[in-house]
């Protein structure tokens, strides 16, 4: 053809000369690919190898799923037509330019397929590279920013452990035409400088695989096949020490500030409610404010178990306070088989007043001592007091014989038929028939007492549960 700019002489072109010729419509047709030569005579695929440098990565988004990095692409494969070694002999440095010159190339379209959004890096010019070695080698770098989609399973948030992926896909040719390859040396490489502040680079892997498009997704376009993708995943552990510090001790605070309320007495009812209400009040704000970088997930998070936790423990010790408030403010004594939990709470929850029919002396439902012999009864008290007095002994063979006085001190509950004995010198809480009475005031500061060691043990069992179920399960 008179109109095909020769090659000889290329020594003696220019770059932009040489390369004019090269990539003139005579000889190259950039939308066409490169043919290689199968074994059998045939056009194989493209090997198109890959290589990736990353700048930089941004912690995961945990509300949008996504992350962000900043690397170099590059892609080297080779078109035996831009093959200038036996033209040029002496011409050994490559064919360097930029955008211009990649203009005017084939060049494989490869594609993020998790990308959301993604920009060619650069200031006045963009950051590509591209270069023509004399044995047609071509490649292509690019410094790109991109935003990839990660989908995270956070049910062990806040100690989950990532796989956030970077899936390249050939987007024209299927794997017929071309195939994807990570370079043998050294395919993805992290800049010396990067550094996570959340989270902690575990291992990173790279994968080749194939990805079949069907014309129900159009995956590709309208076109069906089997296609050459590469990934490259890093397995990221989120760092704990923000949530110790910000979220899980705080809250185990709290939850111990709760407990301050079984040291208050059953009938001090402003400052326990107070104190629990402010508590809860405290714990869901803080809560609230470590639960908006998340997504809305089906699924419960272990961060909910946690709270929903200590949300439960600080409301069980607002239902104990309203559960001892309502008994110290009855007024009829209960009598317990043996004072022990299951029956002090079963006498507790479903009370039976003490028994009214005497034998002797009347059955006393409660006994007392006292330090001295004088007897002091306070002036709210309901109950009739029936206080015995010994009489000292004679001789040591002399009986002990009691004198009995009755005080009626509130004739206006003389149908709760309570009645208090006094022994000097003697202590006893248990009736002739093996019963103990019990006041109401007495049942509260009993719970309360429990209270204050069952809580505590039942939330260190919680807790070993929990941290097991983090770091073990």
């Amino acid at each position: 053809d008179s109109e095909c700019p020769t090659l000889e002489g290329a020594d003696h072109l220019s770059q932009t000369q040489l390369l004019t010729r090269l990539t003139h419509v005579c000889r190259y047709d950039r939308l066409e690919r490169p043919k290689r030569e199968s074994v059998n005579g045939t056009n194989g695929p493209v090997k198109v190898y890959a290589r990736a440098y990353i700048y930089f990565m941004q912690n995961l988004e945990a509300h949008d799923l996504q992350f962000k990095i900043h690397a170099l692409l590059q892609f080297r494969y080779v078109d035996p037509r831009l093959v200038f070694r036996e033209v040029a002999p002496n011409r050994t440095k490559p064919i360097m330019g930029e955008q211009s010159l990649r203009d005017l190339l084939w060049v494989p379209h490869v594609f993020l397929a998790n990308e959301r959004s993604s920009d060619i890096l650069g200031t006045a010019e963009k950051d590509i590279l591209t270069s023509i070695s004399p044995d047609g080698t071509v490649i292509v770098s690019t410094r790109i920013s991109a935003t990839l989609y990660c989908w995270m399973n956070l049910q062990k948030f806040p100690f989950d452990e990532q796989h956030c992926s970077t899936v390249l896909e050939s987007w024209m040719y299927n794997e017929d035409d071309l195939v994807l390859l990570w370079e043998h040396k050294s395919p993805v490489t992290l800049a010396p400088e990067l550094h996570l502040t959340e989270y902690v680079l575990l291992e990173m892997f790279t994968n080749e695989t194939v990805i079949n498009a069907d014309l129900s997704d159009l995956r590709h376009g309208a076109f069906a096949g089997n296609y050459s993708s590469l990934s490259f995943t890093v397995h990221l552990a989120r760092e704990m020490g923000f949530y110790m510090m910000d979220y899980f001790i705080p809250s185990i605070m709290l939850v111990a500030i709760s407990w301050v309320t079984f040291w208050l007495q059953a009938d001090q009812s402003a400052p326990r409610i107070t104190l629990g209400t402010s508590t809860m009040l405290t714990f869901i704000t803080l809560a609230s404010a470590q639960g908006k970088t998340l997504p809305k997930v089906s699924y419960i998070k272990a961060s909910e178990i946690w709270f929903l936790g200590c949300t439960g423990f600080i409301f069980g010790s607002l239902v104990e306070f309203a559960f001892v408030n309502t008994i110290w403010r009855r007024k009829r004594n209960v009598e317990v088989k043996k004072v022990n939990s299951k029956h002090v709470l079963k006498q507790a929850i479903t009370p039976r007043p003490a028994r009214k029919d005497m034998s002797g002396l009347h059955k006393s439902h409660s006994c007392t001592s006292l330090a001295d012999s004088a007897t002091t009864v306070s002036a709210n008290s309901f109950n009739n007091y029936l206080t015995v007095h010994s009489i000292p002994q004679k001789s040591p063979s002399s009986a002990t014989l009691p004198i009995i006085a009755t005080t009626d001190m509130d004739r206006a509950m003389a149908d709760a038929s309570n009645v208090t004995i006094q022994i000097e010198g003697q202590t006893s809480n248990v009736n002739g028939n093996g019963w103990t009475t019990m006041t109401p005031q007495e049942v509260a500061i009993w719970i309360d007492k429990r209270s204050r060691f069952v809580f505590p043990i039942a939330f260190v069992i919680f807790n070993i549960f929990y941290w097991t179920f983090v770091y073990y399960v």
